[in-house]
């Protein structure tokens, strides 16, 4: 579709200046496969390329490539249905094959802190708002003040609601506290880059994840032996692969979507049809009931003979499913757009600063493994779509703790969020 626009600019003399190099889908997925391999053949080298990704880890980069190209002007989120397509096909695909060999006593021995670690991020994120505003204050009053509905504290409203819990609590912190349309493109832009930035922060410290835990002092035994589990399981049911094997795993995650896809349209109709605001309600939210009905679906088939395609591979083609979203959540982060709203963004920083040291702090108390404050965070900030992925970056045994959170966090989100907002309210320079 981006294509035939493109062109029919063209013939009418209408080129649009602000599009990207390459708008076609079907050449911006090629190179973004490309990207892949390149990464993924670069990082199975020994010698040099070896030193290199032991201190920058392949999948930031799987991240951070894309936004450089996004950045150039090569490729361009806005001109592409690829994250959409990522996000709605990929990210159901990789939560069913990730799920079906669920360890469930595994996964209930790794404890409370994942929860602990959860909510602490939460609490940063309530706290880190009104902190924030009140630093702001001191140095640009202008910044985070403004009077009715333009004032800042209301937009700052929506990205407590993002980053407690996802868009549709996001939706409903605009409509609960009404901020002026006009000016809620600047509170995009700092969701974007912000929260995006915490990512490759979290992901930079996958690799060093070892040494994080030394510090923390953390006991990661349990997430161990969950690991240990899962590969023991997989070499038990391991066996050279057919081309019949790889279709029962694809017709098993996309039939899988699909039903995610039915089940959820039905269910987000029914809810949309019993709330006075249906943008507001989480239940209503499509994309929730596809998160969660398609990992309920994975987590079904564990029960049955579908459990032993991970012997051929079934976590592997969800690990790829998962990179492809990756690629296409980079395309999201324009570097450049960091410089739009430079004391908005700092804001944002300040923000999740807060929230990412208080998480640092408590992990230390409890003494919690990295992975619990990596997958806590971004249950919070990046929801749904991105606490998998980090999550399934550890090992993909641990995907479903990630999904779990995250929709832990669309429940919570609103309430958090209303908490947050009046906070910042109190604090806001009028």
């Amino acid at each position: 579709m981006s294509f035939l626009l493109s062109v029919t600019a063209i013939k009418s003399n209408n080129v649009d200046v602000n599009a990207p190099l390459i708008t076609d889908d079907k050449i911006v997925f090629g190179l973004l496969m490309g990207v892949l391999a390149l990464i993924f053949y670069t990082a199975s080298k020994k010698g040099g390329w070896e030193k290199f990704y032991k201190i920058i880890p392949a999948l930031f980069l799987c991240y951070f490539v894309p936004s450089l190209l996004s950045t150039f002007g090569i490729i361009s989120a806005e001109y592409s249905n690829l994250y959409y397509i990522a996000k709605n096909f990929f990210l159901p695909a990789a939560l069913i094959l990730m799920t079906l060999s669920i360890d469930i006593p595994g996964i209930i021995k790794l404890g409370p802190k994942a929860l602990i670690m959860f909510f602490t991020g939460t609490v940063g994120i309530i706290i880190g708002g009104p902190i924030a505003i009140w630093i702001m204050s001191i140095f640009s009053p202008e910044t985070v003040g403004g009077e009715g509905f333009e004032a800042a504290w209301r937009g700052f409203a929506t990205l407590a609601g993002s980053w407690i819990g996802g868009g549709a609590n996001q939706t409903a912190m605009l409509e609960v506290y009404k901020y002026k349309q006009d000016l809620y493109g600047g509170m995009i832009t700092v969701d974007i880059v912000v929260a995006n930035i915490l990512m490759a922060i979290l992901l930079i410290g996958i690799g060093k994840n070892a040494k994080i835990d030394k510090w923390l002092k953390a006991d990661t035994t349990a997430i161990d032996n969950l690991v240990v589990r899962m590969e023991d399981f997989q070499k038990s049911v391991s066996k050279i692969p057919t081309t019949t094997d790889y279709m029962k795993i694809i017709g098993v995650a996309f039939i899988g979507v699909s039903i995610s896809h039915f089940l959820g349209q039905q269910l987000s109709d029914y809810f949309s049809s019993i709330v006075d605001n249906p943008d507001e309600a989480v239940l209503a939210s499509k994309f929730f009931w596809l998160v969660l009905i398609s990992t309920f679906f994975g987590f079904g088939i564990s029960f049955t003979k579908a459990k032993e395609l991970e012997g051929v591979g079934a976590s592997k083609f969800g690990s790829i499913f998962i990179y492809i979203l990756v690629a296409s959540i980079g395309m999201k982060m324009d570097i450049y757009r960091v410089f739009d709203k430079p004391l908005l963004i700092f804001v944002g920083i300040i923000w999740l600063a807060i929230h990412l040291g208080l998480l640092i702090v408590v992990a230390k108390l409890v003494r919690a493994p990295y992975f619990f404050l990596a997958v806590g965070s971004q249950a919070n900030v990046g929801g749904a779509a991105s606490a998998p992925v980090v999550a399934g970056a550890f090992n993909p045994a641990l995907t479903t703790v990630g999904v779990l959170l995250a929709v832990l966090g669309y429940f919570v989100g609103t309430i958090g969020a209303i908490m947050c907002a009046e906070l910042m309210r109190l604090v806001a320079p009028v």
